[in-house]
């Protein structure tokens, strides 16, 4: 299959300049700060970085699930040429499910304890695509039964609490995957699972969506899940992407220092037994306190004294380096730079 480029092709989704906020006053959080991400159809994004990095407002914000005090305060989310800022109630539950559907990291929690597990992936069939009862259910049967769930028709009967965490993440894949969305979000769809449970709903996800043509964004803070999965890899620093690019470009030649930061800190084939990864010093800022200059520069190891000055006082553009390949740093490395 050929991956899509997203700064050529026409884009399934186009963010441009997105801010979200939580609270009022100078107590705001601004948890994601003017962020541009074009995904293009068919495109496996992978969205990385540190918890309260932004990542999973961002994912929220794209599905206008802000809660209140939070808000969407600027910018726009174009899906295939639509506002979605711009449309009702009604219109917005008519696009969740049937274009966009979304995956969250605690399945159990997601699913109705009381209602059987057939009937919750049948639901979205009955209302949006008008079935009756028993086309429905079988619908949702077959669905059971394409991501793998054993004896469809006997766990379409079970409820929540007696599935394992892999067969409850399954399901959600079924449900989200239900009206043939356009684009999936998954926001850690395998933290709570374990290693080989991991990586049967990793190919799972790439595999229905590839068969499919499904757009996906993958929100996770592991590479070694965007290694396996992504045409193209999106870095978050405190609500801000940055650096994106392909993923070859991005796990072997990462370009700013805290995509490096990243990479040295993820475990790697071969690493010996009791080798310690190499952490990054000190911690996302508090992004109620506006920064001038480059959030990442007070944890930032380069060396580059004429940049220091001006990584502290002044944000750096999110800019291309190459075909396919931003970066937002004003000590733009080549391939061989130090890093942190």
């Amino acid at each position: 299959m050929t991956t899509p480029s997203p700064l050529h092709d026409a884009p399934l989704l186009d963010i441009r300049d997105l801010r979200t906020q939580f609270g009022f006053g100078p107590a705001t959080v601004n948890a994601v700060q003017g962020v541009d991400l074009r995904i293009a159809p068919g495109e496996i994004v992978g969205l990385v970085g540190e918890s309260g990095s932004g990542k999973s407002v961002l994912a929220l914000s794209i599905m206008r699930l802000i809660q209140k005090p939070g808000r969407i305060a600027g910018g726009k989310i174009l899906f295939d040429g639509r506002d979605v800022l711009a449309m009702s109630a009604r219109d917005l539950g008519r696009w969740r499910g049937r274009d966009i559907g979304i995956i969250f990291q605690q399945p159990q929690g997601c699913l109705n304890p009381v209602r059987r597990i057939g009937w919750q992936v049948a639901e979205p069939l009955r209302q949006q695509e008008r079935l009756s009862r028993k086309g429905a259910w079988d619908g949702a049967v077959a669905l059971l039964r394409s991501v793998g769930i054993p004896a469809p028709e006997q766990k379409a009967l079970a409820y929540p609490h007696q599935l394992s965490g892999g067969q409850a993440q399954r399901v959600m894949i079924a449900i989200a995957l239900a009206l043939r969305p356009r684009l999936l979000i998954a926001d850690e769809p395998t933290t709570a699972l374990d290693v080989t449970i991991q990586a049967q709903i990793l190919e799972l996800l790439r595999d229905s969506c590839r068969h499919a043509g499904t757009s996906l964004l993958l929100v996770t803070h592991d590479l070694g899940v965007v290694a396996r999965l992504a045409d193209r890899v999106a870095v978050m620093y405190a609500g801000r992407i940055v650096e994106d690019g392909p993923v070859a470009t991005m796990l072997d030649h990462p370009a700013h220092p805290y995509a490096r930061g990243l990479l040295r800190a993820a475990p790697r084939l071969g690493q010996s037994v009791g080798e310690r990864l190499q952490d990054i010093p000190g911690g996302i800022p508090d992004l109620s306190r506006p920064t001038a200059g480059c959030a990442f520069a007070p944890r930032c190891g380069r060396r580059a004294s004429l940049a220091l000055a001006r990584c502290r006082e002044e944000m750096p553009p999110l800019d291309p380096v190459a075909p396919g390949h931003r970066l937002r740093c004003w000590a733009a490395p080549d391939a061989t730079g130090d890093g942190p």
